[in-house]
């Protein structure tokens, strides 16, 4: 049973920090590319960042570009993201997803190759 477990959300001011974190189950994680994607209410799910399963190089949208960090465990059973700098919109539900390796680097923020779905974890920045 693949399982895929955020934590770390919360409610945050503008310019404050937060550290997610995704535990993975169930599956051979090396053979997934893994990725945050977020929701806010009456939007699509968008990429945030991905982290592609064949060398390790990150993915970043243009949004959260030099604010999000994200970054595996040595073992890559638990995914993170760093999140600093957070501004207003950046409040969504966060949710952590895994892709199988055949996904080509171009498509790793595109969630319908994403075949895994955390639950997703709360982050609200509010002043």
């Amino acid at each position: 049973q693949v399982q895929l477990v955020e934590s770390g959300g919360g409610s945050v001011q503008p310019g404050g920090s937060l550290r997610l974190s995704c535990a993975a189950s169930g599956y051979t994680a090396s053979s997934y590319h893994m990725g945050w994607f977020r929701q806010a209410p009456g939007t699509e799910r968008e990429g945030v960042a991905a982290i592609y399963a064949r060398d390790g190089r990150p993915l970043y949208a243009d949004s959260v570009k030099g604010r999000f960090t994200i970054s595996q465990d040595s073992a890559k059973t638990t995914l993170y993201l760093q999140m600093n700098g957070l501004k207003l919109e950046d409040t969504a539900l966060y949710y952590c997803a895994a892709a199988p390796d055949w996904v080509g680097w171009r498509r790793l923020l595109q969630t319908d190759d994403y075949i895994y779905w955390g639950q997703g974890t709360q982050v609200t920045v509010s002043s």
